[in-house]
């Protein structure tokens, strides 16, 4: 098992973000994306879960483009993004079997990852009610509702106070154990044994030639 990155190029819209950017992640390893807000973090993390095309280079899964099957790729990993995706209507509960069924694997026991994430009390509570912290912790409750080799984290920790960082970290360090591996941004320190880390900032695109008037 094998995630890489080779010589990414990405840009938004028209501006550039960062160009020539390479890693390749091993069974379990961890690489903290760091960097200043709007620098790519995100861009990159979305790319990884195979959410558009860069500008350049190449995303690889077990040596294998991502893209010649992006299904199997996706049928891999768990991505938590900014936005929790979560329907107000809809329990924590509900919720979690909600992403399952949708993943195609149905959960026998739906209520051991809330349990888990300090939810259980609010299993039944419809998710308009729930606070910031417990809609984060919902949100990353599917990372425990079924297993996935890959873990892709943007700002998994945001909402999350000292306790639930701890939690987090721990979850993070069982994967790592397991042989997984884990891609995540935070602009929290989370205490993490022996992660790689990466700055988007040594990355920078090249300047454009300015034309010459003559």
């Amino acid at each position: 098992m094998r995630l890489s990155a080779e010589a990414l190029s990405v840009t938004r819209g028209e501006r550039p973000l960062f160009a020539g950017l390479s890693f390749a992640l091993e069974p379990g390893d961890a690489l903290v994306l760091t960097g200043p807000n709007g620098s790519g973090k995100s861009s990159l993390l979305r790319l990884m879960a195979g959410f558009g095309r860069p500008a350049a280079g190449r995303i690889a899964w077990n040596g294998a483009p991502i893209g010649d099957d992006l299904e199997a790729y996706r049928a891999q990993l768990h991505y938590v993004g900014h936005q929790e995706a979560l329907k107000p209507a809809l329990s924590p509960l509900e919720t979690l079997r909600f992403w399952a069924d949708l993943a195609g694997r149905p959960l026998e026991d739906a209520g051991r990852p809330l349990q888990t994430l300090g939810l259980a009390r609010a299993a039944a509570t419809p998710c308009r009610f729930l606070s910031s912290g417990q809609r984060r912790r919902l949100a990353l409750a599917r990372l425990l509702a079924w297993a996935a080799p890959l873990w892709l984290l943007d700002e998994p920790t945001v909402g999350l106070d000292d306790e639930a960082l701890r939690l987090i970290a721990g979850l993070i360090e069982r994967q790592r154990a397991a042989g997984g591996i884990v891609l995540l941004s935070t602009h929290q320190p989370l205490p993490l044994g022996a992660a790689q880390s990466l700055s988007i900032a040594d990355f920078p695109p090249p300047r454009p030639v300015a034309s010459m008037a003559w």
